[in-house]
């Protein structure tokens, strides 16, 4: 496998609150060069990445992110506008205070609006498992796939802990077979990178990607 077989399937992401305008334009410059699926952005930058850019890059934001305690109405006020200033891709962060209160019917149907919000674009909902029991991110797969979202996204990478290869089996295992599994948080190796995808994921969230890729032109599977 060619590193740039595997960085197709990487959202290259900046998502620290510090991140200043020339960290994510050099972030925008390596997407470019490397050919990564997206990069994965604040929305506060969208707008502006989008007016740089234009349709060379593919935009991936967060929405009620890295909590997810968001109302539902605020998220989707958050998606469209996301949208309207040239997102391609939303990642939403579940609420997991709902999820805590096995209140699924609520969770499916703020995933219900949350696509109904961005139409044809791509929408990942977050789960953030580092949090939750296994019956839980089961009911949260059904949830998903009942929702109609695109991807479900193990972690925002701000939780106490990130994806993991067992959950990413778990995931696979009970989502509908047309959501997609995006691994995401402490992805540090290439032997990482390989092993999700192996196991089923369709992309990664990852920050340090192309540092690690970058002069890799074949990599043994």
């Amino acid at each position: 496998m060619k590193g740039s077989d595997i960085l197709k399937h990487v959202d290259h992401t900046l998502l620290s609150p510090t991140a200043t305008w020339p960290q994510i334009e050099e972030l925008c410059e390596e997407a470019l060069i490397y050919h990564t699926a997206s990069i994965c952005i604040p929305p506060s930058y969208v707008s502006r990445v989008h007016e740089t850019f234009g349709a060379s890059i593919n935009i991936c934001t967060v929405i009620g992110f890295p909590l997810g305690a968001d109302t539902t109405e605020a998220k989707v006020w958050a998606a469209k506008q996301a949208v309207k200033y040239g997102a391609s891709e939303i990642d939403a962060v579940v609420n997991l205070g709902d999820v805590k209160n096995g209140d699924f019917d609520k969770i499916t149907e703020e995933i219900a609006a949350l696509k109904k919000a961005v139409g044809k674009h791509i929408l990942k909902i977050i789960i953030e498992t580092c949090y939750l029991e296994d019956e839980e991110k089961i009911a949260l797969c059904h949830a998903v796939t009942d929702g109609g979202a695109d991807y479900i996204k193990t972690s925002t990478g701000f939780g106490s802990a990130g994806a993991s290869h067992a959950d990413v089996v778990l995931m696979r295992a009970n989502v509908g077979k047309d959501v997609k599994v995006k691994a995401a948080g402490g992805i540090r190796t290439i032997s990482d990178m390989k092993q999700y995808l192996s196991e089923g994921c369709d992309r990664l969230g990852c920050s340090a990607a192309v540092r690690l890729l970058k002069d890799k032109t074949d990599i043994e599977v």
